[in-house]
């Protein structure tokens, strides 16, 4: 622990949208906090009101610069890896960029923390699942249940893959050279500072309904998604973080509360009061031939609230109010 007993945490893709709600739990708890981003598809204004705050540093670089990594990781205490290649557009259309970030940034990330014997929580993602909700009837999705995906001729699941090599490559680290790793897996977080710009649905849809245009739905609309605040999300990662026996441990943060895209859109249109059109659009029209989604993707969250008690405190209605007060602003 450093001087004073103040702790100092690294945050990498701490400018992006959860990483900067983070950030701001952090300081807010008194810890000093650095945050490394490339700004590829975080934002300065996201961290902009700490600038002046003495126990923030911000880095623009990338985490593959493992010089750079090395002197930060030893800096400081533990390591919050949030850093990713994110969002269905940008992994259709940069796959290169899709895998290098995330296979080797937290290939980097690891050996530096091991190097330094430093706490790390590696952030995943529900769509290591990939179409095993659709396999298996329908039960909400569970931690130890299989992945079913898709083939890799299908650019779709490079982001799967590449995410559930990190999870591989974390627990190894855990099991081989005794690394104190927590991993992560988040289901579709939603909130303030999210952008629709990677064809995230929530902020897409109040976007296009603020504006009284056409709120476009891929598919049939029938495909179903569960939905989380990105302050429970916060709230989760930082308890996962002090938990002692989440070592080791992959964990699903989430909220079952579930709907179909279809009556999201509904919503979204009933609470802004708008006068939008919605528009069903092929998948092959949006992303190209080939393209595969899965139906289903709801949370198993059993595993959560026995490490920590935690259970999410935002309905739906709540998060979309959050991001159309966030547009509105």
């Amino acid at each position: 622990m450093n001087t004073r007993d103040t702790k100092t945490v690294l945050v990498t893709g701490g400018a992006g949208f959860i990483g900067s709600h983070l950030v701001d739990r952090l300081l807010d708890e008194g810890c000093r906090v650095t945050v490394i981003d490339n700004l590829s598809t975080g934002r300065l204004d996201n961290v902009a009101e700490h600038k002046d705050n003495r126990n923030f540093q911000y880095v623009v670089d990338t985490i593959l610069n493992e010089s750079l990594m090395d002197e930060l990781v030893a800096q400081c205490d533990e390591v919050y890896h949030l850093a990713a290649a994110v969002g269905v557009k940008l992994i259709m259309n940069r796959p290169v960029e899709t895998l290098e970030t995330n296979v080797r940034g937290t290939e980097v990330v690891l050996r530096c923390a091991n190097r330094h014997k430093k706490k790390v929580l590696i952030t995943s993602t529900s769509e290591v699942y990939g179409k095993a909700m659709d396999d298996n009837g329908g039960a909400p999705l569970r931690e130890d249940g299989d992945s079913l995906i898709g083939p890799t001729s299908c650019r779709r699941w490079a982001y799967a893959c590449s995410k559930a090599l990190d999870e591989f490559l974390a627990l190894a680290y855990f099991e081989e050279k005794k690394l104190p790793v927590v991993v992560v897996r988040l289901f579709n977080t939603v909130g303030p500072r999210q952008t629709g710009q990677y064809g995230m649905v929530v902020p897409n849809f109040v976007q296009k309904a603020l504006l009284n245009k056409p709120i476009i739905v891929y598919g049939d609309g029938s495909q179903s998604r569960s939905f989380t605040h990105v302050s429970d999300v916060v709230e989760a990662l930082v308890r996962l973080m002090a938990e002692p026996r989440a070592l080791g441990q992959v964990i699903n943060v989430g909220n079952p509360q579930e709907i179909t895209i279809r009556d999201l859109a509904e919503l979204v249109k009933e609470m802004t009061g708008s006068r939008s059109e919605i528009e069903y659009i092929p998948y092959e029209r949006a992303y190209g031939p080939g393209f595969e989604d899965m139906r289903r993707r709801c949370p198993d969250i059993r595993k959560l609230e026995e490490l920590t008690g935690f259970t999410p405190r935002v309905d739906l209605r709540g998060i979309i109010q959050s991001v159309i007060a966030y547009f509105q602003s």
